[in-house]
């Protein structure tokens, strides 16, 4: 493996790291909202996304591409959301054509455990779409908005 190769494998981990925490925000504001307080599913998802994307821009900027920190913040942000919009057009199209599958599937599988099987459904209809949204916002953002940023040795 070369040493761009590794570089980038790093910074692929490093993204990877920020998106869990970024989940665990979505994930967390996503069952308050949905679950705890019955806000409707769809909504939920689009205010988890949103506190979740201010999270991984944050993150990203200090520690993925700390050298991007050259760059205007409001120029990458910009950047950064418009990536993280069209991941969010995705991510809504996706589950909203997964979620009551998964929900029917989870009562069909799981109806016996502590949890719903909307809360379930929903939650994995959530993870799958996440997974789905890291690979687009990684890529997208690579070419574009941390376009020409070169990894700082380490």
């Amino acid at each position: 493996m070369t040493s761009n190769n590794i570089s980038e494998s790093r910074r692929f981990i490093k993204f990877a790291i920020v998106g869990i925490s970024g989940t665990l925000v979505d994930f967390g504001i996503f069952n308050l909202l949905s679950s705890i307080s019955g806000f409707p599913t769809i909504p939920s998802s689009v205010v988890s996304f949103t506190v979740a994307v201010f999270n991984n821009f944050y993150w990203n900027r200090q520690w993925t591409y700390p050298e991007s920190k050259d760059f205007p913040l409001s120029q990458q942000f910009g950047k950064f959301g418009i990536v993280s919009v069209v991941g969010l057009i995705i991510r809504t199209i996706i589950f909203s054509e997964i979620e009551n599958p998964l929900i029917s599937l989870s009562a069909s599988y799981f109806g016996n455990l502590k949890f719903s099987p909307e809360i379930i459904g929903h939650n994995l209809a959530l993870a799958f779409v996440i997974v789905i949204v890291l690979f687009w916002n990684y890529f997208a953002n690579k070419v574009w908005t941390y376009k020409g940023i070169k990894e700082v040795k380490e």
